[in-house]
C-alpha cells in the first residue's frame, strides 16, 4: 500500500511517498514559493535530488507538478498515479470536534472551514491542499490528521482557561496544544525503546525546535501541554514569544500606535529567540553568537532553557512523578547545549545527563547516566510517518 503524505502551508508543500508494507520512504520534497516568483520544487530519492523551477500559481499547480515528479520516467518512484491508494493531511486544528484522524469528505470539510477562525495562519493552507489534492485525486481516499488530536484526552482543569466560563461555551477559547502528533510519536517510541509498557510511564516530551512545546504524558495519554488556544503560548520559541501578561498587547497598542494585529505580528513573528537575541531564530547562530561574547545571544539562550526547564519541573507536579524524558524535534534532536541547559539544575529530581552520551545529534538514543533515576532520551521525530499510519488504519 502506497501512501502519499502532504503538508500545506501557505507558500509552500512538504510531501512524502511511503510504502507502508515496510514503511519505507520512497521519495520527499518540498515546493518553495508557491504564488510567489521563484516557485521551486526539491524532489529526492534516497541520496539523488532533483530540482524544478517553474511558476506555480497555487496549490493545484504544486501538486500537479509532485504528482509529475513522483511518475517521472528519471527520477520517479511509481508509474502511475493509480499507484497511490491514499493520501494523508496534515491539518493543524481541529478542534473539540475531532480527537481523532477523520476521512476527507463534504462535512468535515464544512467544519474545517468553520475551524479556520481558530486558527487562521494554518488551517486555511491546509483545506487549499487538500481541495487542489481531491481535484487531481478524485477516486483516492483522504485522510485528516490533526495537530489538535492528541491532546484531546486533557482533563478539563488542565485546558480550561479562568475566563468566563459562557466565553468557552460560545467562541471556544481554551487550550486546544499543538504539536500532537510529533509528542504522541515520540512518546510511544520511547517506551519501544526501552521496552517498557507506555501505560506504566511519565513521560515529558520535548519537541524544542523553531516552534517549540512540551506535553505531560501519562499512560500514553496527554493530559497537559504547554501550547495553548494559538501556538503562541507556552515557551520562548524562535519567533514566538510564548507566554506573556495579556495586558501586554493592550499597552503596545496604545504606547506604540500599532494596531493589535501588528502586536500579534511582533509577538508570533519577531519575538522569541530572535527578539531577544537580535541575531536569529535559528538556534546554531544564536549559540555561535554566545561563543563569541555576544550578551544578548547568551541571554536568549538562557531565557529559553530556563522556560523548558520551569515546564518540566511543572510538569513533574502534574503526573505525580516522572519516569522519562524526552527531546526531539531540531533543537531537541541536534542541540546538545540546550539539552544540558534545560536539565540542570534537576539533579534533585534524579535527572542526570551523561555529558558524553549527549554529544548525540539526530539519534535515537538514552543520553542519561547509569544512576540518573530518570531516563532522559533524544528521539528523532516522524510526524509524517504517523500520519501515513493513520491514513493506513482509516483506509485499509
Amino acid at each position: 500500500m502506497k501512501i502519499l503524505v502532504i503538508n500545506c502551508g501557505s507558500s509552500s508543500l512538504k510531501y512524502q511517498l511511503f510504502e507502508m508494507d515496510n514503511e519505507k520512504v520512497l521519495a520527499k520534497g518540498i515546493v518553495e514559493r508557491i504564488g510567489i516568483n521563484g516557485s521551486v520544487l526539491t524532489h529526492k530519492v534516497g541520496s539523488e535530488k532533483f530540482i524544478k523551477e517553474t511558476p506555480m500559481n497555487n496549490h493545484t499547480d504544486a501538486i500537479k507538478y509532485v504528482i509529475e515528479a513522483l511518475v517521472d520516467k528519471e527520477h520517479g518512484v511509481i508509474s502511475h498515479l493509480s499507484e497511490i491508494n491514499a493520501v494523508g493531511h496534515r491539518v493543524v486544528h481541529g478542534g473539540e470536534r475531532y480527537s481523532k484522524s477523520a476521512i476527507v469528505n463534504d462535512e468535515v470539510l464544512s467544519d474545517l472551514e468553520d475551524l479556520s477562525k481558530l486558527a487562521p495562519l494554518h488551517n486555511p493552507a491546509n483545506i487549499i491542499g487538500i481541495k487542489a489534492c481531491r481535484e487531481l485525486m478524485p477516486n483516492v481516499p483522504m485522510v485528516i490528521v490533526f495537530d489538535t488530536s492528541f491532546h484531546q484526552t486533557m482533563p478539563k482543569n488542565a485546558y480550561m482557561y479562568a475566563i468566563p466560563y459562557e466565553i468557552y461555551e460560545k467562541y471556544g477559547v481554551r487550550k486546544y496544544g499543538f504539536h500532537g502528533t510529533s509528542h504522541d510519536y515520540v512518546a510511544h517510541k520511547a517506551a519501544e525503546f526501552l521496552g517498557k509498557n507506555i501505560e506504566d510511564l511519565k513521560i515529558i516530551t520535548c519537541h524544542l525546535g523553531n516552534g517549540s512545546s512540551l506535553c505531560a504524558v501519562d499512560g500514553g495519554k496527554s493530559i497537559d501541554t504547554s501550547m495553548g488556544f494559538t501556538p503562541l503560548e507556552g515557551i520562548a520559541m524562535g519567533t514566538r514569544s510564548g507566554d506573556i501578561d495579556p495586558a501586554v498587547i493592550p499597552f503596545l497598542v496604545k504606547e506604540t500606535g500599532k494596531d493589535i494585529d501588528e502586536i500579534l505580528n511582533i509577538l508570533n513573528k519577531q519575538s522569541g529567540v530572535l527578539g531577544l537575541s537580535g541575531v536569529s531564530s535559528d538556534f546554531r547562530d544564536i549559540e555561535a553568537a554566545k561563543d563569541e561574547g555576544n550578551e544578548r545571544a547568551k541571554l536568549a539562550l538562557e531565557v529559553f532553557c530556563y522556560r523548558v526547564k520551569k515546564y518540566i519541573g511543572a510538569y513533574i507536579a502534574a503526573l505525580g512523578g516522572i519516569d522519562v524524558i524526552v527531546f526531539t524535534a531540531g533543537v531537541g534532536e541536534n542541540g546538545p547545549y540546550t539539552r544540558k541547559e534545560c536539565c540542570r539544575g534537576l539533579e534533585f529530581l534524579g535527572i542526570k545527563l551523561d555529558d558524553e552520551l549527549n554529544k548525540v545529534r539526530g539519534e535515537l538514543k538514552e543520553i542519561s547516566t547509569e544512576d540518573s533515576k530518570v531516563k532522559v532520551l533524544v528521539v528523532p521525530t516522524d510526524e509524517e510517518l504517523m500520519i501515513a499510519r493513520d491514513t493506513k488504519a482509516l483506509t485499509s
